[in-house]
């Protein structure tokens, strides 16, 4: 008896474990086809989506989502650009980016050498997700209010932003002649806010002067269209007051056309001798040489810090490692990638990086910079690197106590 009783219960609990068992999967059932059905529910949108789907075919199923269930107003050439925008930083690097069609002839116009605006040099800075100001152009109202390489940007008008809206950015920044712009900065710990007004830019000022025991001196603060014809102009001029040795001043240089550096490197290195190679994603490599024989034939100091940069690196690692220069200053900012702007059909444009470069020994400069024949720092009582007297200036006077 005791045994039939015990059998009994154990077919009503199994009874009851097998119906609530059914409830459970035909309740799953149910709830699987209304999300599916309905659209709702995050972990039944996508039910038949794979890893392995086109980003065209992923894109198409937000947009029904957004068309069946987003309340606003939908603009659709909007939805597209940050579309792009975000696939595009998803590579995770700092230099390549996508540029608006209304942003390009700013761009180009930036390449050329002439802009409105306050006149600074901007990367990404990955390390505090900000923009950094590399450095502000000689003379710009940037550099006459105080602003400084290193500076973090917090906000443009009261808008903050982060190292992704470095292209944003350099538009608010840029506006009418006359008009004003707030920046508020972080320097160090201390945040500070400045109002400037914009001005016309003139990116690319080559300057130089003779120094004593009749060293010549050339500084400029990037490579621009034409700023090797600007410095050879400059060379000349120099040359007329019979100098006698070179300082190439690449400090605060933030690079820019690569050809424009190989050009200034021509002037100085023998025929046929190699000034750079490039390098793509598939290792190829090319040659990049000198084309004629030098005009300059004198002994040459480079001066740099590490807010030298991009084609300031290719001249100064060519001068080096070809003999043709010492260099004297601190380690290099370590940019030793190419970028290309490719101009889509819309008009909108795609900034790209597409090689690396090596010195011609065959260095690696990304990430690393180049080390100074003779490292020399700038005291740490001097304030502001770009203006500062020449007395004060350890590195330039270790170049002139050299070249003497």
């Amino acid at each position: 008896m005791e045994e039939k009783r015990r059998f009994k219960i154990y077919k009503i609990i199994m009874l009851v474990v097998l119906v609530a068992f059914i409830t459970f999967l035909c309740t799953s059932i149910g709830m699987y086809q209304y999300f599916a059905n309905n659209g709702t529910g995050s972990n039944f949108i996508f039910a038949n989506s794979s890893s392995n789907d086109k980003i065209e075919e992923t894109l198409e199923k937000y947009k029904s989502i957004i068309d069946k269930y987003y309340l606003g107003e939908v603009d659709e050439e909007k939805l597209k650009e940050g579309a792009i925008k975000g696939y595009i930083e998803g590579l995770d690097d700092p230099y390549t980016e996508y540029i608006s069609k209304e942003d390009m002839k700013d761009y180009l116009e930036d390449t050329m050498g002439n802009f409105v605006g306050i006149g600074i040099y901007m990367v990404k800075d990955t390390e505090s997700n900000k923009i950094q100001v590399l450095a502000p152009i000689k003379n710009s109202p940037a550099q006459k209010a105080g602003i400084l390489p290193g500076d973090l940007i917090i906000s443009v008008d009261d808008v903050t932003y982060s190292a992704d809206d470095m292209s944003v950015v350099a538009s608010k920044i840029k506006g009418e002649e006359g008009s004003t712009v707030k920046l508020e900065i972080l320097r160090g710990t201390e945040t500070k806010k400045f109002e400037l007004k914009r001005e016309s830019i003139r990116v690319n000022p080559v300057e130089g002067k003779v120094l004593e025991n009749n060293i010549g001196y050339i500084e400029f603060s990037s490579f621009d269209e034409d700023t090797a014809k600007e410095f050879k102009a400059k060379f000349e001029e120099l040359q007329k007051q019979n100098i006698k040795s070179l300082i190439i001043d690449l400090r605060n240089n933030g690079g820019g056309i690569v050809d424009e550096a190989l050009e200034i490197a021509d002037y100085i290195v023998e025929k046929d001798k190699v000034l750079l190679y490039e390098v793509d994603k598939n290792n190829n490599q090319e040659e990049k040489k000198s084309e004629n024989d030098p005009i300059i034939n004198m002994p040459i100091i480079v001066l740099t810090n590490e807010n030298t940069a991009s084609s300031s690196e290719i001249l100064a690692g060519a001068l080096k490692d070809l003999g043709k220069a010492k260099i004297v200053g601190t380690k290099t900012y370590g940019k030793g990638v190419i970028q290309q702007v490719l101009t889509l059909p819309d008009g909108s444009g795609l900034k790209i990086t597409s090689e690396k470069y090596l010195t011609p020994s065959k260095t690696e400069i990304n990430k690393v910079g180049i080390e100074p024949d003779e490292k020399v720092e700038i005291p740490k009582t001097v304030e502001n690197v770009l203006d500062i007297d020449e007395k004060d200036d350890t590195q330039l006077q270790k170049a002139i106590e050299m070249l003497k």
